[in-house]
């Protein structure tokens, strides 16, 4: 970024905070939509929204929620969830969302770190689970309960409607108090807790400012091309460092109209119907939309599936050279142009992408023949690269200036910089003030230089493109000391459709084997393609020409390898992994240790 639009994005960021955008957007865009719920008639203004938040701000103070205090929450996506969380906020409290997948004694250990005195929940259900916690946590002194009629107002246990009259009541006959106390936060105090997957170890509770997520949102402005007021669509949980950007903290910076998605088997109608400018999705999304582009062409008339390969080499002719940084002829431009508007977008359209500006991908690694298809039918998808510490994005690719395979090059503001054993530090104003400790102090995350290590291991080219190789403590040691990148090699076939998640194993191992778990939504119809009689991954696994097929798969990643590398033999597991199940993270990163114990007898077997 230029130091003058660098400068100029601190200048920018330096005084706001969410509370005094949200005022902004109710005094400035009172009529413009703000929040609405998929498949719902009704949607908040900006007017609307800030009259709600006020109000519930008002209810939490009544229940002794105040600055610097910790509050819990554990909903699905729905209004109320935004409402509660930005209501937190302009009291200068610290909401914490936590993923409804934890399990009982996750939820201990965060309710017990944070020392949340409020916890919101969804549902009685919600509250069943949450009982052994509150039996044994003294400090929660209130839960409010969103889907519950009957409460005692007085009682520990109290429904949001409850919270909702009482807030209506103290704001209406002092309508001033929540004006003075928004106009006490300041940017740099916390705005939200996020506590990461933790996919060894406890979680860390990662503490973001105002500043930290008004700095990235004025950044994203400078960097991508998409106008104000735009609509887009909140599918992850509010948990996830993504959705907290994009699902809140932008719209509110650029006064967008977020409509939620509740439910992930509702997100291709959600992109139909909102057709957002830009999109991000998990590296999951990306496989499972190609694989679904695939099987629809596969079934199409031949005649249709020719228009459809003749755009798709125009378009990837025009995708190379804009990576290179070289023009592109007139004539290929006018062919491409007119290739994509008869074939390509009306395939787009399909998938609600058809209006797209920006496309992103981050969390975890994407296979690059994923990439190139979605770029051949007209979808440049961007890697970034960050993590909660970051405020997300550390590193960006730009429709302007991006290199398939990398995660761009440093955001502005950011620096990067690679230790002697290739891990990557940065610093900058997306750095997270710290980690919450157990006395409620706030823990540096940095050195005395303000680096912070953040356990990616990368490579950097001379023009500043980073590329993540693997993380620091996950590399493989071979028997024969050779140090390999599991990451690599589990990217390389995952690139297959029917492979939703895969592990590479040999650590102190002669070889290297893996463990393959299949898509559990594209192996049954793969299977009913060929006729099969199984139609489940339990009945696929040891389905010869299921084999088959996995053998060219891992064929086709050992071509692309070394010798020591290569997958050697593989076991294809009988179901499928999920957070639930134990195997990943909220966040759909990989929890080797649990999966290394869990399937010990397995892998033996593998060395057999």
């Amino acid at each position: 970024m230029d130091p003058a639009v660098q400068q100029r994005c601190a200048d920018m960021a330096r005084d706001l905070t969410i509370p005094a955008l949200l005022h902004r957007n109710a005094t400035e865009f009172p009529d413009l939509p703000a929040l609405s719920l998929l498949g719902s008639a009704g949607t908040l203004t900006w007017r609307q929204l800030r009259d709600e938040v006020a109000v519930l701000a008002r209810g939490l103070a009544d229940l002794g929620l105040g600055s610097g205090d910790r509050l819990l929450i554990m909903m699905s996506g729905r209004p109320e969830h935004w409402l509660i969380d930005l209501a937190a906020a302009s009291l200068g409290a610290i909401p914490s969302t936590v993923y409804a997948t934890l399990s009982t004694d996750q939820l201990r250990y965060l309710a017990r770190h944070s020392k949340a005195g409020i916890v919101v929940l969804e549902d009685d259900a919600a509250l069943e689970r949450w009982q052994p916690v509150l039996d044994e946590v003294p400090q929660i002194r209130r839960v409010v309960v969103a889907d519950r009629a009957a409460s005692d107002p007085e009682g520990r246990i109290i429904s949001l409607r409850h919270v909702s009259i009482r807030g209506a009541a103290a704001h209406q006959a002092d309508p001033g108090a929540f004006e003075k106390t928004w106009r006490e936060v300041r940017p740099e105090q916390p705005v939200t807790l996020l506590y990461t997957s933790g996919t060894t170890g406890d979680p860390k509770g990662v503490v973001l400012t105002h500043h930290n997520v008004l700095y990235q949102c004025v950044v994203m402005e400078h960097t991508i091309d998409t106008p104000d007021h735009a609509g887009s669509l909140a599918y992850l949980p509010l948990a996830h460092i993504a959705e907290r950007i994009l699902g809140i903290y932008n719209p509110i910076y650029r006064a967008g109209h977020v409509t939620i998605c509740p439910d992930p088997a509702q997100l291709l109608a959600g992109l139909v119907t909102v057709r957002p400018v830009s999109f991000f999705g998990v590296p999951r999304i990306w496989e499972k939309m190609v694989a679904g582009v695939q099987g629809q062409l596969a079934a199409a008339d031949p005649a249709v599936r020719a228009a459809v390969d003749a755009a798709r080499a125009v378009a990837t002719e025009v995708h190379r050279l804009r990576e290179a940084g070289r023009p592109v002829p007139d004539e290929l431009a006018a062919r491409h142009a007119a290739l994509d508007a008869q074939v390509l977008r009306p395939l787009r359209a399909r998938l609600g992408l058809d209006n797209l500006r920006w496309a992103g991908s981050g969390a975890a690694p994407i296979p690059v023949a994923v990439l190139f298809y979605l770029a051949s039918i007209g979808i440049d998808v961007l890697e970034v690269w960050g993590m909660t510490e970051t405020t997300g994005t550390a590193t960006i690719n730009t429709p302007e200036s991006f290199r398939t395979g990398s995660v761009g090059r440093a955001n502005g503001g950011m620096e990067i910089r690679l230790a002697g054993d290739g891990e990557i530090l940065v610093r900058g104003p997306l750095v997270s003030a710290g980690y919450l400790s157990a006395d409620g102090g706030i823990e540096p995350i940095t050195d005395a230089d303000g680096w912070l290590a953040t356990g990616d291991v990368g490579v950097l080219d001379d023009d500043g493109f980073l590329t993540i190789t693997d993380r620091k403590k996950e590399l493989i040691i071979n028997s024969s000391g050779k140090n390999i990148s599991p990451a690599q090699i589990e990217n390389l076939l995952r690139a297959h459709p029917l492979i939703a998640q895969a592990v590479a194993v040999g650590d102190r191992r002669p070889y290297v084997t893996a463990l393959i778990v299949l898509d559990e939504e594209i192996a049954p119809l793969w299977a009913r393609s060929k006729g099969l009689p199984a139609t489940t991954v339990a009945e696929l696994a040891d389905d010869p020409a299921l084999r088959a097929e996995i053998d060219a798969a891992v064929a086709a990643a050992n071509s692309r390898l070394s010798r020591p590398e290569q997958v050697k033999t593989y076991r294809v597991l009988a179901r499928g992994w999920s957070p639930e199940t134990g195997e990943l993270t909220p966040t759909l990163k990989l929890r080797r240790r649990i999966i290394h114990d869990r399937y010990a007898d397995e892998i033996g077997a593998l060395y057999g």
